[in-house]
């Protein structure tokens, strides 16, 4: 039975532009559907958040967070996003749709990759993650789930739903997330992940790949989160022999458990796995991986680590699906909130504080549910109403019998202006059915007025700038007679002016009165030198000489003509003549006037004519230096004719 038929999306027309055609794949925190966007008649992919979450507005936000980051990445390797928004209780993704398969779907089929084919896999992988680091973005949920492979070979990472920016908000709060098989050793100690983790987790990807099996197994989480913390992921080439050291040197390296040792970012681990690829012959990256799997391994129809269910098609079609796997769902087979006993002959698995974190994990994996019970008839649930207009809001509680009391108003980067961003109780949440909900509504984001800046030093300007909220942005250098050295001559925009946090604020700074700059060309070093520091200049000499009319030893070029204008402090450069250039002067004697004066202009002099009266003819009688002795380039030569 296709089970399609009975989603109530399917079919639906979603905020009035995405017809949702199918089901693609179900998880524990959203839904994707295959879907056509009526206004540009695209195919594309809808991740539609469980309406049973988006009542919880830190879902909701991570939903948002996930759309804004992954759009900043313009990358072919990225599933890209092209809208967010919410109809109703149902908040979106529309997002590239990918028809193909997971690497998780390959090696389910495949088991071990041959080394050529899992490098061009990680490739493509480590290409995206690079740019994502690069952009300031840690994905941390890198996992064959998260590699989509299209029909048409291109490989894209998905699932940018636990990314975070680089340097803030990357520890988490009483969670471990991720999933187990896939985490860095600091992630579960500590809770924080940077560039690092990513480099970890594509480790044991590439790991995955060439053997056909996880590197830490267990039968419980905490298990394979013990190994993490205390092993060493083994070398490919124990599971699959025959592969290549370099393979197991790379392996080694992106699965450091000192993360310090790790390759510092996806940038960084690419140039390695290419380094890595160029030293294999064809034999080694052609290389069969035997048949039979290593016990543990992941064989066919193994259950993946982070399942979703996957609505059943016939097998040609089972690639056009796109592998975007939601959250985690709930393991039904654990005990609420504790690790499992050790098994006889074990060693005891963790320590008293490993063993809260263990916890930590299982919980956020969804093992263990409460059952709980609510007296129905007596109370109501207040309806989702978050993302809605006050008149919307308003409408749909009264239509659930409830009223609406205070209302307040806060800032929000998340909602927009006028919008409900919080509910009193909170969405959910059982009140009488005669009971009042406290609305409050979005300011929109929060504004910052730009600080009075005109007489501040640079740096205390900036520092001004960034305890407001704000950035600073391009700095122009001008000439004041009012405004002193080094301080700033106003802002672009003007002070008072209301802008968003973190918007860049545009500084214009004095270079102080303007200094004419005197010529000091044909002065000596020392006069020169002289000259420009009293005017406020810095004098640097050149240390290469070069020829010029000026006498040796004297300046024969500075750095800033006569009549520049120059701020104080800055630098002039001083060039000294090594003297003119001396050149062979030729013998011009019983030559015609034109000739003369070619040959001679041509070696670099300038020509003087005299002539005798009565002049009658046209040949060179003397000249004033001898052919074949040398003068000074640029200088005079004067010929001379005679009359008869």
């Amino acid at each position: 039975m296709d089970t399609t038929l009975q989603d109530p999306l399917v079919g639906q027309l979603l905020d009035g532009r995405y017809r949702v055609d199918a089901r693609v794949a179900v998880g524990g925190m959203a839904t994707v559907y295959r879907a056509v966007d009526i206004r540009l008649d695209r195919v594309l992919a809808l991740k539609v958040m469980h309406p049973s979450l988006a009542t919880d507005a830190t879902f909701v936000e991570r939903f948002i967070r996930e759309a804004k980051s992954v759009a900043r990445l313009s990358h072919p390797n990225v599933v890209g996003v092209f809208d967010q928004g919410a109809d109703g209780a149902y908040v979106y993704l529309a997002m590239e749709y990918v028809a193909g398969c997971t690497l998780r779907d390959v090696l389910r089929e495949r088991g071990a990759l041959r080394p050529r084919a899992a490098l061009d896999i990680l490739e493509p992988v480590l290409a995206a993650l690079g740019a994502a680091h690069r952009a300031g973005f840690v994905h941390r949920d890198m996992k064959p789930e998260n590699v989509l492979i299209g029909d048409d070979g291109r490989v894209k990472v998905a699932d940018f739903g636990l990314v975070r920016a680089v340097g803030s908000a990357t520890q988490t709060t009483g969670a471990v997330l991720g999933t187990v098989s896939y985490l860095a050793p600091e992630q579960i100690e500590h809770g924080t992940a940077d560039t690092r983790a990513d480099v970890y987790a594509c480790g044991v990807v590439l790991y995955e790949m060439l053997t056909g099996g996880k590197p830490h197994t267990g039968d419980t989480p905490a298990q394979v989160l013990y190994q993490h913390l205390n092993t060493d992921v083994p070398a490919p080439s124990a599971a699959v022999p025959g592969l290549a050291l370099e393979l197991d040197e790379l392996v080694a390296g992106a699965t450091a458990r000192n993360a310090d040792v790790r390759p510092y970012d996806a940038v960084d681990l690419l140039a390695r796995t290419r380094e890595a690829r160029a030293a294999l012959s064809d034999e080694q990256l052609d290389l069969v991986p035997p048949q039979a799997r290593q016990e543990g391994a992941a064989g066919p129809g193994a259950p993946s680590e982070d399942p979703t269910s996957v609505i059943p098609r016939v097998p040609s079609e089972r690639t056009s699906r796109l592998g975007l796997p939601p959250e985690p769902v709930p393991a039904a087979h654990a005990t609420p909130g504790l690790p499992p006993a050790p098994r006889a002959g074990r060693a005891p698995l963790l320590s008293r504080g490993p063993l809260l974190v263990v916890a930590a994990v299982l919980l956020i994996l969804g093992i263990g549910t409460g059952v709980w019970y609510i007296n129905s008839g007596q109370f109501t649930r207040v309806p989702a109403v978050l993302g809605q207009t006050e008149a919307e809001a308003t409408k749909r509680l009264a239509d659930a019998g409830l009223d609406v009391g205070a209302t307040d108003r806060a800032f929000s980067e998340v909602y927009e202006r006028g919008t409900v961003m919080d509910t009193d109780p909170a969405p959910g949440e059982r009140i009488r059915g005669n009971g009042s909900v406290k609305l409050t509504l979005s300011r929109g984001p929060e504004v910052v007025k730009v600080p009075h800046l005109k007489g501040k030093p640079l740096a205390e300007a900036k520092k001004l700038l960034e305890q407001e909220g704000l950035a600073t942005g391009v700095v122009t250098n001008t000439f004041s007679r009012s405004v002193p050295q080094g301080a700033v001559i106003g802002s672009d925009p003007e002070p008072g002016t209301e802008r968003a946090p973190d918007s860049a604020i545009a500084l214009v700074v004095s270079k102080g009165a303007p200094i004419d700059v005197p010529d000091v060309t044909g002065e000596s070093v020392a006069d020169a030198t002289s000259t420009l520091q009293e005017a406020g200049l810095t004098v640097r000499v050149a240390t290469e000489r070069i020829d010029s009319p000026e006498d040796a030893g004297t300046i024969a070029a500075q750095s800033l003509a006569e009549g520049s204008r120059a701020a104080k402090g800055d630098t002039i450069t001083l060039t000294v003549s090594k003297g003119p250039k001396m050149v062979a002067v030729p013998d011009v004697v019983g030559a015609t006037v034109d000739e003369a004066r070619a040959e001679l202009e041509g070696a670099g002099f300038e020509v003087k004519v005299e002539k005798s009266f009565p002049y009658l003819g046209n040949t060179v009688a003397e000249q004033s230096v001898d052919g074949g002795s040398t003068a000074a380039e640029g200088s005079t030569i004067t010929i001379t004719i005679k009359g008869l």
